[in-house]
């Protein structure tokens, strides 16, 4: 049977994007991905590249580093994949202080204007002036996330590389098992989103990559037009994963709701005119646990309406999928010392910003490049045996 450099685990936007970056490398590659149609946070992303976000010199320079890789990827690619410069718009609640607000984000590489009630209604008119005090708004980077993948899917398969659908159901040392074939290879590299941490346990292996079950509204192409990007400034996304991480013992027990769910109101139009809304995060243990849709949609519908009152009821489908993050908002990239060849490339904040610089750089690595930034990233690769 033949045998593999390198196999990735998961065809989203972390593992197509390695696939591609190690196929180009050199090696021989096999990406696995479980469903023939994605169901994973790519899918429902929206899209958003934010460069202006940095805020330590080392997310500075991968944003920066991202920018340039955007900049020639279509053309690398050989795909459309809807790449565009739109305006971010940051709304601040009625009850909150847009000062401070707008401090929050002082240390970023580029931080977002602070607007009145009046200059956010006149960049997005589709806004509610009654339910913000004022908004903060930045030049932001944009793709389609599905023709992103599927235009490095294309790339990785002209280049050599092999794809097959199937839902690995164990990972080893000398390569993976799916519930009909065992496909063999020297390295192994984890780039399952939420379902990492699961897949690794089931070997004996704790990883500090976590998971939030995230559900939005998609709609069908629309009339009305949404100028920006929406989203809330004080994003309580990342203060949920934050508290969420704090007992790591609590996530190996099913059932498990660590932190009451919230809700980040935004919205984002792509070049079809479909919307993406939402967007709810729940912190359960279980990557199979149950979620009450209906009750679910209704929270997405009312918290929408209040911000953009006329995109709350318009016909559109809910869905679910998991969110992949790390207790430091920084990714975990590197080796597992416990099943030597294996590795993990997981647990992004800001990833669509961040995967194709540190792909590339990690692809490098492991094929023999030294690399000033992917050992900072294994240092936070903190593992317990079971």
């Amino acid at each position: 049977m033949k045998t593999y450099d390198w196999i990735v685990v998961g065809g989203g936007m972390t593992g197509a994007v390695l696939a591609y970056e190690l196929v180009k490398t050199g090696f021989s590659v096999l990406l696995l991905e479980k469903d023939a149609v994605a169901e994973n946070a790519t899918r429902y992303s929206y899209g958003g590249l934010a460069y202006w976000s940095g805020s330590t010199p080392l997310t500075r320079q991968l944003c920066q580093e991202a920018r340039d890789r955007y900049n020639i990827l279509p053309q690398e690619l050989d795909a459309d994949i809807e790449l565009r410069e739109l305006d971010l718009l940051l709304t601040i609640p009625a009850d909150s202080d847009p000062q401070v607000t707008a401090e929050l984000y002082a240390q970023c590489a580029v931080p977002p204007c602070l607007l009145s009630v009046p200059e956010a209604c006149e960049l997005e008119l589709l806004l509610n002036p009654g339910a913000i005090a004022g908004a903060l708004t930045v030049k932001h980077g944009h793709i389609h996330p599905q023709k992103t993948v599927q235009a490095y899917i294309q790339a990785f398969l002209r280049a050599g590389g092999e794809l097959q659908i199937g839902e690995v159901s164990q990972v080893t040392s000398g390569g993976v098992k799916t519930t009909t074939v065992t496909y063999h290879s020297a390295n192994v590299v984890v780039c399952a989103g939420g379902l990492s941490r699961r897949l690794l346990k089931s070997v004996g292996v704790s990883i500090k990559v976590y998971f939030t079950h995230a559900e939005i509204i998609e709609t069908p192409p629309v009339d009305l037009r949404l100028n920006t990007l929406v989203m809330p400034a004080n994003l309580q996304r990342f203060k949920l994963e934050s508290t969420s991480t704090e007992v790591d013992e609590l996530w190996n027990k099913p059932g498990n709701q660590l932190a009451p769910p919230i809700l980040d109101a935004g919205a984002i139009q792509f070049l079809d005119g479909s919307l993406r809304l939402g967007q709810i995060s729940r912190v359960l243990t279980d990557v199979d646990a149950y979620i009450n849709h209906e009750e679910s949609e209704d929270w997405l519908r009312q918290s929408i309406s209040h911000i953009l009152p006329i995109l709350g009821n318009l016909p559109g489908n809910w869905h679910h999928c998991l969110v992949a993050f790390s207790s430091n908002s920084l990714p975990v990239i590197g080796v597992i010392s416990e099943l030597p060849g294996v590795h993990i490339f997981s647990g992004f904040s800001n990833p669509l910003v961040l995967i194709p610089p540190l792909a590339q750089r990690f692809a490098k690595f492991l094929s023999g490049t030294e690399d000033d930034i992917i050992p900072q990233f294994s240092d936070f690769l903190i593992l317990t045996g079971s």
